[in-house]
Parts: C-alpha cells; structure tokens; sequence
C-alpha cells in the first residue's frame, strides 16, 4: 500500500469509529494516526534490523502521543487507539485486523518469559479501558475485553471477558462487528453472583416458612389426638 492510501484509509478508519471528529483535517492531530506514523517507520527499521533507531523513533512517538508501541509489534490492517494515552504495546505482541484499543491498555508480559512474551490478539477484537493482558497467549477473533480487566489466560473465540482475574462470562461464536462494540453493555459477573445468591436465599426462606408450618400443624393434630 502507498503512502497516500495509507493515509486516506487511516482518516476512514479514524471517521468511521470516532464522531468527535468532525473534518478531515482533525485527523492529523490525533494521537492514533500519529502513534501509527511513529510505529510504521520505526517497524520498518526494525525488521531491517537497525534496532537502535527504531527504538529512538517509537519513543519520539511514545513522548508526543503518550502510547507507546515497541517497533518489534506485529499490527494489521484496521487498528485503532479511541484516546489512546498511557497504551502500552510490548514488542513481541502480534495484533490482527479490525482491533480497537481504548486509553490505558496494556498488553504486555510477566516478565519470566523468553521469546514470545506477549499475547497475540485476534481479529475483530475490543479491549476496553485499563484492560490489561499479560502473558504469551491468544486472544480470539471477535471477542471483547471488559474495562479495567486482567487477563492472564487464553481467551477462545467470540467470547467476553470480564473481571480481575478476568474470566470469559460469555461465548457464542457469532461475528461482533466493530460498530456494534462499546464499553457499557457488558456483562457483570458480581451483580449476577449477588442476584443469584439473593434468590438462593429467598428460596430457603420460603422453605423454612414452610417446614415452620408443616410442625404447626404436626402439633395441633397431637394436641387434638390427646
């Protein structure tokens, strides 16, 4: 791809998933489009193996953006950061096509691991704010990460996570498409633990109730046989 349709399909990108902006020009300013100007470059040196510049461009660009992408990260086509400050993207992290990050994310490593250290993110993926994964795992296609979890596992499939640590409270292998992603309706697995709880107790209470008035009635009927 060239350079100008690079830039006409970024300013597409950034239109069609941010109605804050509002004219092509805004574009230019956005920390996403220049982060990804900052990591193509730096990338690019990196794979030819000129490390030192490549880690000097990619943090002229973590310091004038404040997200910060190593250059050794594998991107794809698609990828968008919705204000994208304090993102953290480690240098062995492989991300597919259609991916949107939001501010705070992080996906790094544990740091005990040697090679691939960071985790592979599918295709049609949402990771909501303050999310963090950690660790040599996948994250498959059209799945969404819940704000403010911890992931530390492979995630399958079509499936939403949420929670610390964050655990998958939904699956159902249907295609998410990314105008139907946000970071308000999502499950919450706490709620749902209380509500089941509040009627476990109702239910034994209902119970009690009864037996309470199954021994009434076994007095009166002794009471009445004497």
């Amino acid at each position: 791809m060239g350079f100008i349709s690079y830039i006409r399909e970024e300013i597409k990108l950034i239109r069609e998933r941010d109605p804050a902006i509002h004219s092509n020009m805004e574009v230019f300013l956005y920390p996403s489009f220049r982060i990804m100007l900052y990591y193509r470059a730096a990338h690019r040196l990196y794979v030819k193996k000129h490390f030192f510049l490549a880690r000097w461009v990619s943090q002229r660009g973590a310091r004038r953006t404040g997200i910060e992408i190593h250059p050794g990260a594998q991107i794809g086509r698609g990828f968008f950061i919705d204000h994208g400050n304090g993102v953290i993207i480690g240098e062995t992290t492989i991300i597919g096509d259609n991916v949107t990050l939001y501010q705070g994310v992080t996906l790094g490593g544990t740091g005990k691991e040697q090679g691939k250290r960071h985790p592979t993110i599918g295709n049609n993926v949402m990771i909501s704010t303050g999310a963090k994964i950690l660790g040599s795992f996948t994250i498959g296609d059209n799945s969404k990460i819940g704000a403010g979890s911890v992931v530390l596992k492979e995630v399958p499939p079509g499936s939403t996570v949420v929670g610390v640590p964050g655990r998958v409270v939904k699956r159902n292998n249907v295609f998410l498409p990314q105008e139907e992603m946000d970071q308000i309706n999502l499950p919450d697995p706490v709620t749902e633990e209380l509500a089941l709880l509040q009627r476990e107790n109702e239910e034994l209470t209902n119970r009690l109730i009864d037996l309470e008035q199954d021994v009434r009635e076994l007095k009166r009927m002794k009471r009445t046989e004497q």
